[in-house]
């Protein structure tokens, strides 16, 4: 049953134009080709960046977070409360009106110490400032890196200043050992991503996120099975070409530097439009989806790669609204950019009941009982006798 999958998915029909198959990916003559085998070695490598990862947090992330001044809110915590706790974890988060009241009923709380419990309990599953900037550092040293091997990859390329040639010779294009790496090391860190996903920092767009990284594992394992990887590589580029400029911004909020913040955030706006809304569809995918056209008959394969590379356009211009959106704020109102899919932490306004409350004991201390604001006056006396 398995075999007989395995062969009608891998038909040569399926994944190459008319008159070329696998046998033309054969190694000969000391060519060496891109083979579907060499995608296992993504998972080790993918292994190997979680373990650099956490070192990188506790060796590097951490201290420059201390060194660039990022602190981190005192949260009060929820005291326990077993009604509370089941009902937060099981029912609602977020409890309605009617719900507030029945609780205060079980619990023997005031409304007002329902509304504290939760709102403290919801700060408590939020992610910490120190893990947001731990995770954009990383994040942002991996993409400027990767940008940078990318471009010294593809500097010398005729490719990269002729998208034409991207197709020249398909699919006989010989593999180059800066490819090979440039592919595995890709491959590897979006597996890491997609594998540490439930750790990371949750966002208002984190199906968005799941698509994302979906996609772009299946495109790159895709093109690198096909032989699409100077297709491929121009891809990876550009799409790091900004992302290190995110995280640079990122880390300058989360240390609370404003200004740099609020002018890399800008910088990233403007080469993310370029990069994403104007070389990535009007020139790659006019090459992927044009031009091949009038070399070879259209095949499920120049179908399915043009699919992946729709559907990561429009995750681009999802976020591009976004991005527009605070950047306009900014540029209006010298607001201060702030990330619109980060969670906020709730205000938790103990210090102020507290002080009401510790006015209410010395009220209480000096006039007697206070009900609603008013002395209570005791005529419930007994009369000596």
């Amino acid at each position: 049953m398995l075999s007989e999958l395995s062969e009608w998915f891998w038909q040569e029909r399926r994944w190459f134009p008319e008159g070329l198959g696998w046998a033309d990916l054969e190694d000969r003559d000391g060519r060496v080709y891109a083979k579907a085998r060499d995608l296992w070695v993504a998972l080790p490598i993918a292994l190997i960046f979680l373990i650099i990862r956490q070192i990188f947090e506790r060796m590097v992330a951490t201290p420059l977070a201390s060194l660039l001044g990022v602190k981190d809110t005192v949260r009060l915590k929820a005291p326990h409360n077993t009604t509370l706790e089941s009902y937060y974890c099981k029912i609602n988060k977020n409890p309605t009106q009617s719900s507030v009241a029945s609780l205060c009923q079980k619990t023997g709380y005031s409304e007002r110490q329902v509304q504290r419990w939760f709102r403290r309990r919801r700060n408590q599953d939020r992610p910490s400032l120190l893990k947001k900037f731990r995770e954009a550092s990383w994040r942002f040293t991996f993409y400027l890196l990767a940008f940078i091997a990318g471009l010294a990859a593809l500097i010398d390329k005729p490719w990269l200043y002729d998208l034409k040639e991207m197709w020249q010779g398909f699919p006989v294009l010989t593999l180059l050992p800066s490819q090979y790496w440039y592919y595995m090391i890709e491959l590897g860190f979006y597996g890491s991503l997609l594998f540490s996903v439930a750790s990371d920092v949750k966002r208002k767009d984190f199906k968005e996120q799941i698509v994302h990284h979906v996609a772009t594992i299946l495109l790159i394992s895709f093109s690198w099975c096909v032989n699409y990887i100077r297709c491929g590589t121009l891809i990876m580029l550009v799409h790091d070409s900004s992302d290190y400029l995110l995280e640079s911004a990122k880390m300058f909020n989360y240390a609370g530097w404003r200004n740099a913040c609020n002018y890399i955030f800008i910088v990233f706006a403007a080469v993310f439009i370029v990069t994403r809304l104007v070389i990535f569809p009007f020139w790659i995918i006019y090459c992927t989806w044009v031009y091949p056209v009038t070399i070879y008959k259209p095949f499920f394969g120049y179908y399915f790669f043009n699919g992946l590379l729709m559907t990561l356009q429009c995750l681009h211009i999802f976020w591009a609204v976004l991005i527009i959106r605070i950047a306009i704020r900014f540029l209006t109102n010298n607001e201060k950019v702030d990330d619109e899919r980060s969670d906020k932490d709730e205000t938790d306004e103990s210090e102020e009941e507290e002080e009401e409350e510790a006015g209410e004991k010395k009220h209480m201390k000096k006039n007697g009982p206070v009900q609603n604001g008013h002395t209570v006056h005791n005529n419930n006396h007994s009369k000596r006798e």
